[in-house]
């Protein structure tokens, strides 16, 4: 075997075990059984050859299992389909991965097309740990909002306060709202209580997608687990909010964007730029770039002109870390552990912690 080799194999057995802690069973053996065959040079050792070459942010996996995953939904490898929920079928984990393999040897050219393309994902579940830094930044400042989101995909996540988010009986958001999270807490809650208004909602994304695009839209799909159908429902009724409106996202790189939006004063308002599992796509000079603008934004900030910072990213262990800064005064606070894709969330943060920490 060679090093090539053993760098792809290694690469798909890692997001292997990711699906695996995740909750996908079937991507879990698919790639599984896909690192065996690049070690035993069969067909996805010929399908991915030279591509060991690429960065590890750029998810080959998540690329080729999505590619795959597109080509199912247009109905163009049945022998799969019927083994992926997402298209009416039911899973086996012993002749998914076999099944796999021969459509990644009879339709080698048909997925190389789609390949090059970055993975997309547009997760509403994420809101659900994003939405108590809103809530806390909007009680604090007494402000409306202007939510930049950075990565925003098609912008569902730009459209938050659309959702309806319950706990404990206390709902917020539009409780008529098709994408709902019920008892999405599993310990503590943000403050719920809170009105929100806003203001103004802008997005940026390397490849941005258009919600009301059929294409784009198979996109999407393409990229959500197959075995994970509740995500699918969320995911149309989001799209179907989002086709009613003109909100587009702006494509453009991460640090150019954030420093030229930035830029702009927002007298009167609050100025909240979010994100949610970005970083790790980014090249580390962009990522620096990024907090390089973001901190400078802080240091402009004033209390008419309040600027808060808010991201649900990669935390450490299985879980990823909400946390929030808001300046003036530059503090940051870990509000929440959340799923990297779904709810419940975990609430941490209270004023009467943050009081306690601060005597």
């Amino acid at each position: 075997m060679t090093e090539a080799q053993d760098t792809l194999a290694a690469r798909l057995r890692w997001q292997a075990g990711w699906c695996a802690k995740l909750g996908s069973p079937l991507y879990a053996a698919i790639l599984e059984a896909a690192a065996g065959d690049v070690e035993q040079g069969g067909p996805t050792w010929k399908l991915l050859e030279g591509r060991e070459r690429e960065p590890a942010r750029s998810f080959l996996a998540l690329r080729l299992t999505g590619t795959v995953h597109r080509l199912v939904h247009v109905g163009r490898l049945p022998e799969l389909a019927a083994l992926y929920p997402s298209a009416g079928g039911e899973v086996d984990l012993e002749l998914a991965p076999r099944r796999f393999i021969d459509v990644l040897s009879q339709h080698a050219e048909e997925v190389r097309e789609h390949l090059d393309g970055p993975v997309q994902t547009n997760e509403v579940a994420r809101c659900v740990g994003l939405i108590g830094g809103f809530l806390l930044v909007a009680r604090e400042t007494g402000l409306s909002l202007s939510a930049l989101e950075v990565g925003a995909s098609a912008g569902l996540n730009l459209r938050f306060d659309r959702y309806c988010y319950s706990s404990n009986g206390v709902i917020w958001g539009d409780p008529e709202s098709p994408v709902r999270f019920d008892d999405a807490f599993e310990s503590g809650a943000p403050p719920l209580d809170t009105d929100l208004v806003v203001a103004e909602r802008r997005g940026c994304d390397a490849s941005p997608l258009d919600p009301r695009s059929t294409e784009d839209r198979l996109t999407l799909m393409s990229y959500v687990w197959p075995d994970q159908i509740h995500r699918f429902a969320q995911l149309r009724a989001a799209l179907e909010i989002a086709s009613g409106d003109d909100l587009s996202v702006e494509r453009a790189g991460a640090a150019d964007w954030a420093e030229r939006v930035l830029a702009e004063r927002r007298p009167g308002v609050a100025t909240v730029l979010f994100h949610s599992i970005v970083v790790q796509y980014l090249a580390p000079e962009e990522a620096a770039a990024l907090h390089e603008a973001i901190t400078a934004a802080g240091t402009r900030a004033t209390s008419d002109a309040p600027f808060a910072w808010l991201f649900l990213e990669p935390g450490g262990g299985d879980q990823a870390a909400v946390r929030l800064t808001l300046w003036p005064g530059g503090e940051e606070r870990l509000l929440a552990h959340a799923g990297f894709q779904s709810s419940p969330v975990s609430w941490l943060y209270s004023e009467r912690s943050e009081r306690r920490a601060s005597t």
